[in-house]
């Protein structure tokens, strides 16, 4: 599983990298952010282009797995 590190950037940055991580390839993809409203703006990303997100809470933010 490829991992994208998103915590402590600034919108839409996060959205940017997840973005080009789902592009480069097939297969689930972990992205950490810090921020509640950036875990829903992944999350939306990943619906908006028909993948599925399940989101954890971590100690110091979220993890949105993309499938």
């Amino acid at each position: 599983m490829r991992e994208v590190d998103a915590r402590g950037l600034s919108c839409p940055e996060p959205l940017m990298l997840t973005a080009e991580a789902l592009k480069s390839g097939k297969g689930p993809v972990r992205i950490l952010v810090t921020e509640p409203h950036q875990k829903m703006n992944v999350e939306k990303f990943a619906r908006d282009h028909g993948r599925k997100a399940v989101s954890t809470e971590t100690d110091d933010g979220f993890a949105v797995v993309i499938e």
